[in-house]
């Protein structure tokens, strides 16, 4: 009888989830991940939401579930990141499409769109906003879902990465009020905006051999480096900001950790702009500089 159970309990979607778990494990995926990456690549495979996974983990395994399973798990033992096999990652409560063309949007990044709500008080208002490397798009997007009225220009130097945030604009329904352009920062855009936001590559150049193989094999690199200090598109944005900005607008930018005191002599170098915070993420890393242009109120 012992034996008949445990037969039966191997062949749960629970036992084959659980065995993918530790071939993660395995394959040098850290074990704070590997459940959560098990799962959503379960789900995936059966095209289930996580309430009906949950009310049937413990169910003999789906008709095929094997056969699309298993070459998923693989995929993630080679590092491939969770969001590139599926195809999405979800941001600010978004399903963001993502590729190989694009950075994998982080939590992080999360704090740009919270910044940005705190301080463009009126939701209603025709905002002017950009976005310079949109990457995903997934910045973009969000602003203009929560500034229903605002005009955003969106910019990268990938063409490919425009096509993916093309395709989530027009996923999100906002495809009308957001201008893609193929360009560097913000050249050949005269403005002005309210509100410039941006996820630079920020990762100095000693540090890409560092990084994780899901992010040094599989994340565009130009959407990484920032140059041997990994300050060089920062302070290209600062310096085109102080054109584009209107008096009293804001420039939102993402830090890397431990850059905060490096940016705050960035924007010291430009008498138009002054820094008026440099805000935490969840874990307490500075990782936003709120910058202001001068004048206005």
């Amino acid at each position: 009888m012992i034996r008949r159970q445990s037969a039966i309990a191997s062949t749960t979607l629970e036992a084959r989830v659980s065995a993918a778990r530790h071939r993660l494990v395995a394959a040098g995926i850290d074990e704070r991940d590997v459940a959560l990456d098990a799962e959503v690549l379960a789900r995936h495979a059966l095209g289930w939401d996580r309430a009906r996974y949950l009310a049937h983990v413990r169910d003999p395994v789906p008709p095929a579930f094997d056969e699309r399973f298993d070459p998923l798990v693989e995929r993630r033992c080679h590092r491939e990141p969770v969001a590139q096999i599926t195809g999405w990652r979800e941001f600010w409560g978004l399903d963001i499409a993502v590729t190989s063309d694009v950075l994998i949007p982080r939590p992080e990044s999360e704090l740009l769109v919270e910044t940005a709500v705190a301080l463009l008080l009126d939701r209603a208002a025709p905002w002017d906003i950009a976005d310079v490397g949109t990457g995903s798009g997934c910045l973009a997007v969000a602003l203009a879902r929560e500034f229903r009225r605002a005009r955003v220009t969106a910019t990268d130097i990938s063409s490919a990465a425009l096509a993916v945030a093309r395709r989530n604009a027009t996923r999100h329904g906002v495809a009308d009020r957001v201008s893609f352009h193929d360009t560097r920062g913000l050249e050949g855009l005269p403005g002005p905006y309210d509100l410039i936001v941006s996820n630079p590559p920020y990762v100095p150049e000693p540090e890409m051999a560092r990084l994780a193989p899901e992010v040094a094999r599989y994340e565009p690199t130009s959407a990484l480096c920032g140059g041997p200090d990994g300050l060089d598109s920062a302070r290209e944005l600062v310096r085109s900001a102080v054109a584009r900005l209107r008096p009293g607008a804001w420039l939102v930018m993402e830090l890397g950790v431990g850059q905060d005191a490096a940016v705050t002599k960035v924007v010291a170098d430009q008498p138009a702009l002054s820094l008026v915070e440099i805000r935490t993420d969840l874990q307490g890393i500075p990782r936003a500089a709120v910058i202001r242009r001068v004048g206005g109120s």
